[in-house]
C-alpha cells in the first residue's frame, strides 16, 4: 500500500503488493485526554473518511490489503488483552523483563520490593497494568530487547540535568502505550484520521510498528521532559507535547514508514 497525491483534494492510498519483510529494525541483537488514569500519581474493503490536514478538508481512500487487515486484528487483539498474573506466559513475560533490565541480577519474585527499582508503583507491578493492559508489558519487553541501549539510559536517567522528582519510569512507560492507543484511535472500525492512515501504511511495511512508535515515543517523551526541566507534577503536560509532535511528524509529506520519522534516529 502506498500513498499517492492526486489532483485537486484528493489523496489516494493504493494497494500494492504487502511486503514480505516481518523483521525487526536492523537494530535489534482519538480523545485529548493522553495520560493514562490509572496511575494514582499522574492526574473490510474501501473505506473513505474525511480529516483536516494543512488547515484544509481533504478525502482520504484506505484500501486495506489482506496483510493489514491480519495485522491490525492482531494488533487490537493485543490490546483488548489484560495481564493475568495467574497466566504462566504473563508470568514468564514479567521475568523476561526483569532479566532484559537487570541483567544477572537475581529476582526474588513476581511481588518484591526490587520492582520498585524500575519505577513500578509498588512490590506488585501487574497492579499497574491495569490501564494499558499486557500489550504495555510486551512494548516494555520490545524496548528492553531491541534497543537496550537506548532502554537503558532512559531507566538509569543517564541523560541532561534531571529534575528532584522524577518520572517513575516503568509507570511511564505504561502510560506511553495507552497515550499510543489513542493517538491513533486504534478501537475505531475505519480509520477517522489521517495519522491512522499513516499508521496502516507503516504497519503494512513492518508488523512491529506499534512496538516501534512505541520505543520512539519514549525517547521523545524523555527529551521533552529534559527541555523543560519537568518534575513528575507536569508528567501529562510533557505527554501531550510528545502526541503533539509524533502527530507532527506522522502528518510529514515524505513519512511512510516508521523509520522515516525524524524521530527514529534518537533510537540506538
Amino acid at each position: 500500500m502506498s500513498v499517492v497525491k492526486t489532483q485537486g483534494n484528493c489523496i489516494a492510498i493504493s494497494t500494492l503488493s504487502p511486503s514480505s519483510s516481518t523483521n525487526r529494525c536492523a537494530h535489534a541483537s482519538s480523545s485529548d485526554e493522553s495520560a493514562c488514569a490509572t496511575p494514582n500519581w499522574i492526574g473490510k474493503g474501501l473505506t473513505c473518511v474525511c480529516f483536516k490536514r494543512k488547515g484544509a478538508y481533504e478525502r482520504l481512500s484506505v484500501n486495506l490489503t489482506p496483510v493489514q487487515e491480519e495485522r491490525l486484528k492482531r494488533l487490537k487483539h493485543r490490546m483488548k488483552v489484560y495481564f493475568d498474573a495467574s497466566k504462566p506466559d504473563h508470568q514468564e513475560a514479567l521475568r523476561a523483563l526483569w532479566y532484559a533490565t537487570y541483567p544477572g541480577q537475581e529476582l526474588h519474585g513476581l511481588v518484591s520490593e526490587q520492582w520498585k527499582e524500575m519505577g513500578w508503583q509498588g512490590r506488585d507491578p501487574s497492579t499497574d497494568f491495569r490501564g494499558a493492559g499486557f500489550i504495555s508489558l510486551e512494548n516494555l519487553l520490545f524496548f528492553a530487547k531491541t534497543f537496550p541501549t537506548s532502554f537503558q539510559h532512559l531507566l538509569k536517567k543517564q541523560g541532561g540535568k534531571r529534575a528532584a522528582w522524577e518520572y517513575p519510569f516503568a509507570v511511564a512507560g505504561v502510560n506511553i502505550t495507552f497515550m499510543i492507543m489513542q493517538m491513533l484511535d486504534l478501537d475505531a472500525s475505519k480509520p477517522r484520521t489521517f495519522v491512522k492512515s499513516i499508521f496502516l501504511q507503516m504497519l503494512s511495511e513492518n508488523e512491529w510498528a506499534f512496538d516501534l512508535l512505541y520505543c520512539m515515543a519514549f525517547m521523545v517523551m524523555d527529551k521533552k521532559w529534559l527541555e523543560r526541566n519537568a518534575t513528575y507534577m507536569e508528567f501529562n503536560d510533557v505527554l501531550k507535547s510528545t502526541r503533539t509532535q509524533l502527530e507532527r511528524e506522522l502528518l510529514m509529506d515524505d513519512v511512510l514508514r516508521i523509520e522515516d520519522m525524524p524521530s527514529y534516529s534518537l533510537l540506538c
